[in-house]
């Protein structure tokens, strides 16, 4: 099987200031005609979870509480994968591009999570105008807008 180099360009950053993106300085003129974007889609490492116990669990039992009793880890949002990828759209609030910060909103990654690269969101390629999605998580929100003010803590069974 072949094997990927995938390194890092820069980690996640919270703290009391808020979220952020802060580049690796090599990678800075990246940013360059970012500009403009309102959304970014965030490549990131689940690193907390990259051990090979994690990696070759395959199932899971019921993490949301109106789902199957058993999923497959592909059907989760689950850190536990083969391969501990994680894809997340973020709004921008604000891009420092001296110094390749990127001020986000919010991301579901724990502080100094690896970034393995950033796209810019675009309705054209990103966006799906008639999702389907399973009834036990229909009534789940439409938009990450609508997500912000959705009671996230009574889906899981964790």
């Amino acid at each position: 099987m072949q094997k990927f180099n995938v390194n890092p360009i820069g980690k996640i950053s919270i703290n009391k200031d808020g979220m952020f993106i802060k580049l690796e300085r090599k990678y800075i003129p990246a940013l360059k005609a970012l500009n403009g974007f309102s959304h970014l889609n965030v490549i990131w490492w689940f690193s907390g979870f990259d051990n090979e116990e994690t990696r070759n669990i395959l199932e899971t039992p019921q993490p949301y509480k109106n789902a199957p009793e058993v999923m497959g880890i592909f059907a989760t949002r689950s850190p536990v994968r083969p391969n501990p990828i994680a894809l997340t759209a973020v709004e921008i609030i604000h891009i420092d591009y001296e110094n390749g910060t990127i001020q986000i909103a919010y991301i579901d990654a724990n502080d100094n999570s690896p970034v393995l690269d950033i796209k810019p969101y675009t309705p054209s390629l990103d966006k799906v105008e008639n999702p389907s999605v399973p009834e036990w998580c229909c009534h789940w929100p439409k938009s990450l807008e609508d997500s912000a003010n959705f009671d996230w803590e009574n889906e899981f069974n964790f």
